[in-house]
């Protein structure tokens, strides 16, 4: 078994990548227990595995002292001089007692260990791989539903898609394929725990990225995303190619690139607006598809006023205010909207001749 042992450690390091070294350290601390456990044995003893042959040995060890309180960890200098006239006070002196069966409880301690380590490096490999794709997207199928956690088996491991994180309204289904982005990943005693989102802003950001080919090489940039997930997005792009249209092509051929996209978040609708350095026109065009007559902007304060034809104000505004909310999310800044109206009955001046560029 002894030499077996060696090799299997050997082979076990060249596939697993596990040091061979560190697990024999760890079956020498793990067999000094067992070796107390099984023999009612008080001594202080150490444990010693050959590197070469494997052969296994129980040594006990005694301290040279003056005077001998317990003999069964202490040895008196004349005593130990009988052994080796070399020794001195404080040395340790080191006996072999490795019983006659120990072999067969150091084959099952040795097999505990290696399963253990096993585990442990294999699960260190995955919270290592899943770690440096925290805030990337995976795909995975259904594999259980448990307390509205829904658990998504990634091959290796599984992830856990919480009821806080799942759209509103959405279900799943057994071995179903589904999306989603990596928030976090924890390292727990029972291995990694990925959690993972169906409503960060993220997904919708990683899905553009996988549809839109001039986003993955970096043609057209997403600047922003602002997502009521299951209701309404607004993600706002920039071409840093004047000939590519930043709106065209994360919209697609008929609309084909964004479709499917919607269909993936179960019909949740998305606003693509063109992001600009101008931030008039960029909050004028966060507000699509409402058209805008005039921004007033106060750069201190990173407040708007938005002046709309009357007919647009609803609309501008949103059903329950979702439109103006995800303008705001999407630039960062506050933002009023009146109608043609009510900026004349306030007394607002502003120059209603010509509608912003919108998109352009």
């Amino acid at each position: 078994m002894n030499l077996e042992l060696i090799e299997a450690l050997k082979a076990l390091e060249k596939e697993k990548g596990i040091d061979a070294e560190i697990i024999l350290e760890a079956i020498e601390a793990a067999l000094i227990s067992a070796y107390k456990k099984n023999f009612g044995s008080l001594q202080n003893v150490r444990v010693s595995i050959d590197r070469i042959t494997g052969e296994i040995k129980v040594l006990s060890q005694r301290k040279v002292v003056e005077n001998v309180v317990d003999e069964r960890t202490e040895i008196s200098l004349e005593e130990a001089r009988k052994i080796n006239p070399n020794y001195q006070y404080d040395d340790i002196i080191e006996t072999e007692v490795t019983p006659k069966n120990f072999g067969r409880i150091a084959a099952q301690t040795a097999k505990q260990v290696v399963v253990q380590r096993i585990r442990e490096a294999e699960r260190s490999l995955i919270y290592d791989e899943f770690s440096n794709r925290e805030s990337d997207i995976i795909t995975g199928t259904v594999q259980r539903i448990e307390a509205k956690n829904v658990y998504i088996d990634l091959g290796k491991t599984e992830a856990i898609l919480t009821q806080a994180e799942q759209i509103p309204g959405e279900t799943f289904s057994i071995h179903e394929r589904i999306k989603a982005y990596i928030v976090e990943v924890r390292k727990t005693p029972k291995g990694p725990q990925i959690l993972v989102s169906r409503t960060h802003p993220g997904l919708l950001k990683r899905l553009f990225e996988l549809e839109v080919p001039e986003i993955h090489d970096g043609i057209v940039e997403i600047k922003s995303v602002s997502r009521e997930a299951g209701s309404r997005s607004k993600i706002a792009v920039y071409s840093h190619d004047p000939d590519v249209d930043p709106v065209g092509a994360c919209v697609g051929t008929k609309g084909m690139r964004v479709q499917a996209i919607v269909n993936e978040l179960r019909g949740e609708k998305i606003d693509i607006v063109k992001w600009d350095k101008d931030m008039a026109v960029y909050i004028a065009n966060s507000l699509s598809p409402a058209k805008v007559l005039n921004v007033e902007i106060n750069e201190e304060e990173k407040k708007a006023r938005v002046i709309v034809p009357d007919y647009q104000l609803s609309l501008a505004i949103g059903k329950e205010g979702q439109n103006a909310r995800l303008a705001a999310k999407l630039t960062g800044w506050k933002i009023d909207i009146k109608s043609e109206s009510q900026a004349k009955e306030a007394g607002i001046y502003f120059d209603d001749t010509n509608t912003l560029d919108l998109e352009g």
